[in-house]
């Protein structure tokens, strides 16, 4: 045996705890040893190339103490191949132009008005002389503080002048009203929902690879049609009530669902209650500007001998009043993924809403039949005994009992 193959059997007993630097460094080292011949003899004996072993024998002749020193490193420093960001200047900033939320330049150009992806970003990329791929294109995008986001409702349309001073007039109110122990409650319509096998967004737990089927398409079940969740939510009580409507959702649905929730909970806790508050949208069934709200809140006031107080909340700002997110957010999380297959179904899944803070709702079927298109006459309407506030009597205003007026 020569003393290539040797070299060449050594290499094979400790090539696999060598580095790239210790592969070439002891090559260089039996080609230094071998002399004359040497650089080819153990370049065909270890499979390192020559060029490589050339590149020992220079480290080698330097002395590891005139090498720059740097712990761990295997290459010299600026070593390797160059990242592509290093080499194409202009990447980041071709890249940052085309997902930039207004595009500058053309407005035509086709990029705008499609699905941004990354493997699209790469082809536009290519068009501008950029050979990247799609996963760099991502890698790029993170670097840039770019991230997948999804569209936010935050607009509101124009701002009342008097939005503030409103919201506040609704906090003094019922700060008031809870401390003298007297009811507020909140009011409003809950999406709604089609009964039968439809999809219910969310997902819920079930056998891998056995989800719920569900109708593919969304078209409405005549026999079982839809249904309207109209809510009634206590402050002080944290407690719900929810009346689950089959027919249309008018100002007589609302108000007939005030009423139940105080016939069968509101009278029982308030037993000295002088005056109900409700807040409420200012818009939909329960409407500032709806004369049957009005009309229908005058029954009931009669009926129950109370004045009903009530304000609104200004246009565009629903999403504050209290029932959506102590109530009907809560209802959303606990139906999720689960078809309202029924009525009875949906009622369940409303009364047994819960949250640890000691919610409690209840829910029942209104099967009633409310008309849409119910007209009230200036007649009618005059005879309402209403009280508007000295500030936004639109909104604020109060509905005392006929009795208490005579």
């Amino acid at each position: 045996m020569d003393v290539a193959e040797s070299a060449g059997q050594r290499f094979e007993l400790i090539a696999w705890a060598l580095d790239e630097r210790l592969r070439r460094l002891f090559a260089a080292t039996e080609a230094q040893v071998l002399g004359r011949g040497g650089i080819t003899a153990i370049a065909k004996a270890t499979g390192v190339s020559r060029r490589a072993i050339h590149s020992g024998l220079k480290e080698i002749a330097q002395r590891p103490e005139k090498l720059p020193t740097c712990p761990g490193r295997i290459r010299r420093p600026g070593a390797g191949r160059k990242k592509l960001v290093e080499r194409d200047a202009g990447l980041r900033a071709d890249l940052e132009r085309l997902v930039e939320p207004l595009t500058r330049g053309d407005p035509e150009t086709p990029l705008r008005w499609t699905c941004k992806s990354l493997r699209r970003l790469a082809e536009e990329l290519g068009q501008h002389g950029h050979q990247v791929s799609r996963t760099l294109v991502g890698e790029l995008l993170y670097e840039l503080g770019y991230s997948l986001q999804a569209n936010a409702k935050m607009l509101e349309g124009a701002h009342h002048p008097d939005r503030n001073a409103q919201f506040e007039h609704i906090n003094r109110e019922v700060l008031a009203r809870l401390a003298q122990g007297q009811p507020v409650i909140s009011v409003d319509t809950k999406k709604k929902e089609l009964i039968g096998t439809f999809k219910n967004p969310g997902r819920t737990w079930r056998e891998k690879g056995q989800p719920e089927v569900v109708n593919v398409y969304d078209f409405i079940d005549p026999q079982l049609g839809r249904a309207n969740p109209y809510g009634v939510y206590d402050l002080a009580a944290d407690e719900g009530w929810v009346s689950v409507g089959t027919d249309h959702d008018t100002a007589a649905f609302a108000v007939q669902t005030v009423r139940r929730w105080w016939q069968a909970v509101g009278q029982l806790a308030y037993p000295h209650a002088k005056e109900l508050m409700i807040t409420a949208d200012g818009g939909g069934s329960n409407g500032s500007r709806v004369r049957l709200w009005k009309v229908e809140l005058q029954r009931l006031a009669d009926e129950m001998g109370l004045i009903i107080r009530v304000c609104h909340f200004p246009p565009g700002t629903s999403k504050w009043n209290k029932i959506e997110h102590r109530l009907f957010s809560f209802i959303s999380m606990n139906w999720r993924g689960q078809p309202l297959v029924s009525h009875e179904v949906m009622i369940n899944l409303i009364a047994h809403t819960r949250t640890r803070s000691g919610l409690e709702v209840r829910a029942e079927l209104d099967p009633a039949i409310y008309p849409k298109g119910i007209k009230v006459s200036d007649e009618e309407f005059r005879a309402i005994h209403l009280e508007p506030d000295e500030f936004h009597g639109n909104w604020n205003y109060a509905i005392l009992p006929k009795l208490s007026c005579l």
